[in-house]
């Protein structure tokens, strides 16, 4: 059938109003219905007409019946003259541009308080480590590509000498059942109670990326992600995952939703832009109103893509436990790329937190190190200067390009030997030297987090680029 042609007087013809809804209802019917007929379109577009409110929420129409019944005006944006209250943590440590990527941010007018963690370094939008409340807006860009990114950590009741004195094992374990990049999925992927998400029947988009989502579950991408075999030392009686203090063996992953999350990023980031234009120096901090159709459809994608980063985590550690023939004492995880909905200061906020740790009050936590460097297993402390955050690792000391000009093999190899770990992929943008030191990064944030235990890798498996 011929690609569908439409005009903007074949809608004006039917009866719609000379605004937006024009445009908003070519865009939808040529995305979406580019193969039918056109008389076949505008018995539809003329249904969404007669009645509005019947298509409000709806995920193909909702955008139209919105535009119809008066939906508000696109306008410029200016910034506030005054930021919101904020407060950084390690700031002589932190360079200039992530702070003043921060400044930027809580000028906007939906911003209400702010903060940035010890690790923080400069990203898109919002500082990574940067954490933002604002009113009833969500930014696309606060949150971050990799939605839902996450960590992720399984004790088990093994002697640690076991991952030196049977090393091969866990390396074949890692080489078999973990998957990396763009390209790396499992052959026979598990199904997931994820995919019975309602969401991906009622939004064109996420239905369109399903059968991609199906195929990465239990993959883990690219850059800094990584699955590995480490030493767990519990160090108290009085810990939130009841187990006893010792040495386990740990497996701890990091990794996010993967394409499905990408693609919602890149999309909503796309409609915020057009729907909250920005000043030059903040255009990634486009927002989309809570109250819209866009903004409601986000949220629910965001939501989603949080419970696929999940379950990804959960196939992995899953697949590794059979292959160990043991099941797990206790399971630590979080997000860290995400918006929450949060009171603060008596007043429900969104909360982003982009390469940040939730630590509300008793709340637990993985802030992992390098590959050579502990991690941290942390129960939240609820400082709400923090936004009840805390940072999500050491944070990068060297941005990939730098580290690559000024990183040799010879040296990773040597620090990898010294420390006794195993390297399975990677490449030198994620050399330890290339991060910064995360026990001095743990000094600065004792005010949000207190330490229940240590991961120390041993083996690390991560992409090979």
């Amino acid at each position: 059938m011929a690609k569908l042609r439409l005009r903007g007087k074949d809608l004006i013809d039917i009866g719609y109003p000379q605004n937006k809804s024009i445009s908003i209802a070519m865009e939808v019917m040529l995305k979406h219905y580019k193969r039918e007929s056109k008389e076949r379109v505008l018995v539809l577009l003329k249904e969404v007409l007669a009645n509005p409110e019947k298509y409000n929420g709806d995920g193909l129409f909702g955008k139209i019946a919105e535009a119809l019944l008066g939906a508000k005006k696109t306008e410029a944006r200016k910034l506030n003259a005054t930021r919101a209250p904020f407060t950084i943590f390690g700031e002589n440590d932190i360079e200039a541009e992530a702070k003043g990527q921060l400044f930027t941010a809580l000028k906007l007018p939906i911003s209400k308080a702010g903060a940035l963690m010890p690790d923080g370094h400069a990203g898109y939008g919002l500082p990574i480590g940067g954490v933002l409340a604002t009113e009833n807006a969500v930014i696309p860009y606060g949150v971050g590509v990799d939605i839902g990114c996450r960590m992720c950590l399984s004790l088990y009741d093994i002697n640690p000498s076991y991952l030196e004195g049977h090393k091969d094992k866990y390396v074949g374990i890692l080489e078999t059942h973990t998957k990396f990049g763009s390209y790396e999925v499992h052959k026979s992927p598990n199904d997931s109670e994820v995919f019975e998400n309602p969401a991906f029947r009622d939004i064109p988009l996420l239905k369109k990326l399903k059968d991609k989502a199906y195929k990465q579950l239990g993959s883990s991408g690219g850059g800094n992600h990584f699955v590995e075999f480490g030493i767990v030392e519990v160090h108290g009686q009085d810990n939130e995952f009841k187990v006893p203090p010792g040495k386990y063996v740990g497996v701890l992953s990091h990794s996010g939703s993967r394409g499905l999350g990408a693609n919602i990023a890149k999309e909503y980031t796309r409609l915020a832009t057009k729907q909250t234009p920005l000043p030059r120096e903040a255009q990634h901090l486009a927002w989309l109103d809570l109250d819209t159709h866009d903004g409601q459809e986000y949220w629910i994608a965001m939501n989603l893509a949080g419970d696929y980063a999940s379950a990804c985590h959960h196939d992995i550690h899953k697949r590794i436990a059979k292959a160990l023939g043991a099941r797990p004492l206790a399971m630590v995880e979080n997000h860290h790329n995400f918006a929450w909905k949060e009171m603060i200061n008596g007043q429900e906020l969104i909360v982003h937190r982009k390469g940040a740790t939730p630590a509300q009050k008793n709340v637990l936590g993985i802030i992992p190190g390098s590959m050579t460097a502990p991690g941290f297993i942390v129960k939240g402390l609820g400082n709400e200067l923090s936004l009840n955050s805390a940072s999500h690792g050491a944070g990068r000391l060297l941005s990939r390009s730098k580290a690559k000009q000024s990183i040799t093999q010879s040296e990773l190899k040597k620090v990898l030997k010294d420390h006794g770990v195993t390297l399975l992929g990677a490449g030198l943008d994620e050399a330890p030297m290339a991060y910064k030191d995360i026990n001095k990064v743990m000094a600065q944030q004792t005010e949000l987090v207190e330490v229940m235990g240590t991961f120390l890798p041993k083996i690390v498996r991560m992409d090979r680029g």
